[in-house]
């Protein structure tokens, strides 16, 4: 099956880019509201799907046991700039559990502005990573249930067993034979199908068919993600700008175009990937695709819509196109 054009770039007034991919819309009752393209083909969510890895961490009391603030929590599901409250807060998190920067291993990675560090003569560590956060998170989530932290990346560590058995349930989608492979922070990332992506994100949104543990988890983690949405990303990152816009909206951001996201307020789960892997593209269509949804004020919607056409200049501020989502998307 080819997959419809989702999102078009223009140039003088023509289409100059066409990108290809898939969506799915999932309601609170499981039922899936859109489908556009293959929704079937598993695909790899990479970050897109941290809140979901960072169920256990909140389900099993970590979170609550070593303190962990709305911040903290947020930072646990982030893909962020590695900017200074960044960085102290995972610090933070390292500290509360009783552990050096040194466990981390998601390996080390220059900051979105690196400016900072390079002025400095510093070198980045893991803890600049993107994912630190999360990987902060699987290590609370070893020290809380006392298992040896040592290997918590490796597949068959009792932790990451623990996070896919999750997943497993949320997504209502076996993971033990599904293809996998290592995210570019060394965790493993499992294939998914963006119909199972959406349901578990729809559960995520309403704690439905959930253990009352793991929805209280699910409650926690989208109120930490909506009180602190700089942790998630970051200064000029879409994920921030648009939850700091609609705060009743819950995104987040995947490696190769991929975008996860829920409405809490009306329990609907959303997943997509462009075939591409362009990540502009999949801004526009996950703006798109939310503000398709009658769930909005006039505001909230206003404030979609205009996240879902991004105007494209050149270095002398002159107006050469736009990003756009195509027909298929583009529906009131």
């Amino acid at each position: 099956m080819t997959n419809p054009v989702i999102v078009e770039t223009t140039r003088g007034g023509i289409v100059e880019s066409r990108h290809r991919g898939a969506v799915a819309v999932t309601g609170p009752d499981g039922a899936v509201l859109k489908a556009v393209g293959d929704i079937d083909t598993p695909i790899f969510p990479r970050s897109a799907i941290k809140a979901l890895q960072a169920l256990p961490m909140v389900e099993s009391g970590a979170a609550e046991a070593f303190g962990f603030a709305d911040a903290e929590i947020a930072l646990a599901c982030a893909s962020h700039n590695g900017e200074e409250a960044h960085v102290r807060t995972v610090r933070a998190m390292l500290r509360k559990i009783g552990l050096e920067e040194a466990a981390l291993a998601c390996g080390p990675q220059w900051p979105r502005d690196g400016c900072r560090l390079r002025c400095s003569g510093s070198e980045p560590g893991d803890v600049h990573n993107n994912c630190s956060g999360k990987h902060a998170g699987m290590l609370a989530l070893a020290r809380h249930t006392g298992v040896d932290p040592e290997g918590y990346w490796r597949m068959g560590h009792p932790v990451q067993r623990r996070v896919m058995a999750t997943i497993s349930e949320v997504c209502d989608h076996d993971l033990s034979a599904a293809p996998w492979g290592h995210d570019g922070c060394s965790l493993p990332n499992w294939a998914i199908p963006l119909r199972q992506l959406s349901r578990g994100f729809s559960r995520l949104a309403t704690g439905l068919d959930m253990p009352r543990e793991r929805a209280r988890a699910a409650e926690r983690i989208v109120s930490a993600v909506r009180a602190e949405p700089f942790m998630v990303a970051g200064t000029d990152r879409f994920c921030t700008r648009l939850m700091e816009a609609v705060p009743r909206a819950f995104v987040k951001v995947g490696a190769e175009g991929v975008y996860c996201a829920c409405v809490p307020h009306a329990g609907i789960g959303i997943a997509l990937k462009c075939d591409d892997g362009s990540r502009r593209a999949a801004e526009v269509a996950v703006a798109s695709v939310l503000a398709s949804l009658d769930v909005w004020t006039e505001e909230e919607h206003a404030r979609l819509r205009e996240l879902a056409r991004v105007p494209i200049e050149n270095f002398r501020g002159i107006r050469t196109g736009e990003i756009r989502p195509a027909a298929v998307l583009d529906e009131e």
